[in-house]
């Protein structure tokens, strides 16, 4: 499966923006998904994630209370909506997928198979 995220930009702080991730090659219902940002110089780090039915979603809790993972397999896509952004969560932000229908939440990068290319979240203070 491949995925491609878009929905980065530059903003400012307190800001929202909505990131999407859009899968081709495969219907997405029984991956599990998570978000993964990197900021720069440092290692990729796990943001959320949701099991194949949405029915269960996980956050980092750096992110809790503020960002909300959500999907809709009919249009192959999931979603990171990000509020109240602070200058902490600029990172390039990656889509990840693990084929899974369980309810164990993925967190380690290793224990995802395929990758967006990732894009860019800038947030200015």
């Amino acid at each position: 499966v491949r995925l491609v995220e878009s929905g980065g930009g530059l903003v400012q702080s307190g800001i929202s923006l909505r990131l999407s991730c859009v899968a081709d090659g495969d219907t997405l219902s029984e991956y599990y998904m998570g978000w993964f940002r990197q900021a720069p110089g440092k290692g990729r780090k796990f943001v959320a994630a949701i099991t194949s039915t949405g029915g269960n979603t996980y956050y980092a809790d750096s992110v809790k209370g503020r960002f909300t993972i959500s999907r809709d397999n009919d249009k192959n896509t999931v979603y990171l909506q990000m509020n109240s952004l602070k200058p902490e969560d600029t990172a390039v932000y990656y889509c990840a997928a693990t084929y899974y229908t369980g309810t164990y939440f993925h967190t380690d990068v290793n224990e995802y198979d395929y990758w967006g290319p990732g894009t860019h979240v800038t947030v200015s203070s």
